[in-house]
């Protein structure tokens, strides 16, 4: 692959016959990009830009609850109580 380095910020890289750009080591380590991160890639005005891929919110907060009650068990837990004071009630 042919790298010209322009600025720190730029670079000229090669197209392969694939398709492929590799994007240069110090600009990956710059914007902190990691092997197997999703990239989306966009055409504006005629220009290539490439974006880190945000993660998606249910991922960001998946496992976070684990290990504590799930809704659904307190909601049956909090209906059972509902149901054992109303049947208490109609009894007295």
């Amino acid at each position: 692959m042919e790298l010209i380095m322009a600025a720190s910020n730029s670079a000229t890289v090669t197209v392969s016959s694939k398709g492929w750009v590799v994007i240069p080591a110090p600009l990956r380590k710059k914007i902190n990009l990691k092997p197997g991160m999703k990239m989306i890639v966009k055409e504006v005005e005629g220009k290539i830009l490439l974006e880190p891929q945000v993660n998606d919110r249910v991922d960001l907060f998946f496992g976070k609850l684990a290990g504590k009650e799930s809704l659904t068990q307190a909601l049956l837990k909090e209906k059972a109580q509902d149901e054992k004071r109303e049947k208490a009630r109609l009894c007295s």
